[in-house]
This record gives structure tokens, C-alpha cells and sequence, in this order.
């Protein structure tokens, strides 16, 4: 190997290890506080999560992207802070998910199973929430989940 192609794959080296380390930066960037969580249905069972809380908009962006899995009792809660229409999508993220559409009062408004894995479709709220909780896809259908059942954390007040 000559001098110049020593220099070419010594440059090309030194952007792959300057790639990675803004890739790794990038997905390790947020950390997340998590807490106790119930969803409590319309005939009075109770399901316990331990939840990451993602309340400000750097969370909220990162949310479950680059996650390769998530245990069965595990999700992450988004907290929006008001009430509004909210615009969810799956870029990145490598597991399905059902979204759980809150309102400010804990009480699912929509339920969307099953997103699916790297989407850039938009998922809807379907009118104004402040939360969106997000499990591992087909949970939802899994524990009997539906409209009007309550969600009561620390958050969720």
C-alpha cells in the first residue's frame, strides 16, 4: 500500500470512529426518571408498570428511539404539560408499541396498537391529551385495555 492510500484509509478510519461516538452521543443524550404506574379498567383491574418519564421536549424527541426491547411491565409515559393535539411517529424506534392517548384527568381517550417499527406515518391523538403512554405493542389487546379506563402515577394526578 502506497503513502497515499495509507492516508486515505487512515482518514476514512478516523470519520468512522467520529460517526460513532456522534451516533453513541446522540442515542445516550437524555436520561429519564421513572415511577410507579396503574392503569385501573372500567371493571376495576389493576395493571402495575414501572414507567420512564419523558417531560421535557429533548425526552420527548428521544423518547423509546434506538431501544432494542422493553420488558413486559415496563413503558415510557410522555408528559406534554397542556392539553393539546398530540403527533406521534416510530422513526427509529426498533420495537412495536401500542400508544395510550391520556387526558389531563388520567382517562384513556384512544388507544393505537401495534405502531409499527422505524414509521414515519403520523399517529393522531384524536383530540386534545396531555399524556401518551407508550407499552410494548399488543399489550394493550393482551390485558383487555380500553377507552375509559383510568391511569393513575405521580405524574398523573
Amino acid at each position: 500500500m502506497n503513502r497515499f492510500d495509507m492516508h486515505t484509509v487512515a482518514s476514512a478510519f478516523v470519520a468512522l470512529l467520529f460517526f460513532v461516538a456522534s451516533y453513541a452521543g446522540a442515542v445516550a443524550q437524555e436520561t429519564f426518571p421513572s415511577e410507579k404506574l396503574e392503569i385501573v379498567s372500567t371493571s376495576g383491574k389493576t395493571h402495575a408498570f414501572t414507567v420512564e418519564v419523558a417531560s421535557s421536549d429533548g425526552q420527548r424527541q428521544q423518547g423509546l428511539m434506538f431501544r432494542k426491547s422493553m420488558g413486559d411491565d415496563r413503558g415510557m409515559l410522555f408528559d406534554f404539560k397542556e392539553d393539546r393535539d398530540v403527533m406521534m411517529w416510530m422513526k427509529n424506534t426498533f420495537i412495536p408499541l401500542d400508544m395510550l392517548f391520556i387526558s389531563k384527568a388520567g382517562k384513556i381517550t384512544h388507544i393505537h396498537p401495534n405502531a409499527v417499527p422505524h414509521s414515519e406515518d403520523i399517529i393522531s391523538s384524536n383530540g386534545q391529551v396531555r399524556y401518551v403512554l407508550e407499552l410494548n405493542g399488543g399489550a394493550a389487546k393482551k390485558l383487555g385495555l380500553a377507552v375509559g379506563d383510568t391511569v393513575k402515577s405521580a405524574q398523573i394526578k
